[in-house]
């Protein structure tokens, strides 16, 4: 077996502080948004349904569309999005074109809670990743 060479090295080191920040990160993000009830993915779904970007008609969207967006599987986002929709906080509806797809929008509820969790989430965003 060939021994790494140092280029090889610090593109391994690099790649495992990323991990490690992502980690960290997304931890501290956990604890912040706990208390309301959030978890660090179930605020990324949250944040990407407000932000409008991928949505049809500026207010619903393809969970397919959310999926390539968030680092989980379609199995777990399904999961996340209904323990969302169980709080009251999306809404899922079929796709009447296509009845294998579904759709998502935020409530009022979610929109609440999305806008009183964002500063949270941003404060440690800006705490964890100052250069």
């Amino acid at each position: 077996m060939a021994a790494n060479t140092a280029d090889e090295v610090r593109l391994e080191d690099r790649w495992r502080d990323i991990l490690s920040v992502h980690a960290r990160t997304m931890c501290e993000i956990d604890r912040a948004l706990h208390p309301h009830g959030l978890g660090a993915s179930d605020f990324e779904v949250l944040d990407i349904l407000a932000s409008g970007e991928l949505s049809h008609a500026g207010e619903q969207c393809r969970v397919q569309n959310i999926a390539d967006r968030v680092h989980l599987s379609q199995s777990a986002l399904s999961r996340l999005i209904g323990r969302l929709e169980k709080d009251g906080l999306v809404q899922r509806t079929v796709c009447a074109e296509d009845r294998r797809g579904v759709w998502v929008a935020l409530t009022r509820k979610g929109r609440d809670l999305h806008a009183e969790v964002r500063p949270l989430q941003r404060a440690v965003l800006a705490r964890m990743l100052a250069g």
